[in-house]
């Protein structure tokens, strides 16, 4: 009995493959089961535009060292109250910081560990380029 061939092998791999000769079925049967569900993607894709826009980066990686009110994280980054405000807004909704309120003033912190942890690998990992390059 004839062997089957490779691509009719991954017919239960819906949907069908991109165009091409795929060399290790197993393989590529392994990294779909590891892709994240539409929904998780589209969330992680978020996360990582905001981290990716440098005024909103910038507010992450003051907020590592403690939290701060609107006016001490402009005076930190150089920007207006205004324009860390409108930040913050899209940096909460994405789960990255939470705020409280202590009478007039609101406070901001990074959410979570996962997002200290996630800062600090990114800034490690450049770090670790730079030291390469040289």
């Amino acid at each position: 009995m004839a062997r089957p061939r490779r691509n009719e092998q991954l017919r239960e791999l819906e949907p069908a493959p991109a165009a091409g000769q795929i060399v290790h079925v197993d393989a590529v049967r392994r990294a779909r089961q590891h892709l994240p569900d539409a929904a998780t993607l589209d969330q992680t894709t978020a996360l990582f535009a905001a981290l990716g826009d440098p005024t909103r980066f910038r507010i992450i990686a003051a907020l590592q060292v403690q939290e701060l009110c609107v006016g001490d994280l402009a005076a930190a980054i150089g920007l207006s109250q205004s324009a860390v405000s409108h930040q913050l807004r899209a940096l909460r909704d994405l789960g990255l910081v939470r705020s409280r309120r202590e009478g007039r003033l609101v406070y901001y912190a990074l959410d979570d560990e996962h997002v200290v942890t996630l800062v600090a690998q990114a800034l490690d990992h450049v770090r670790h380029r730079e030291e390469d390059a040289r």
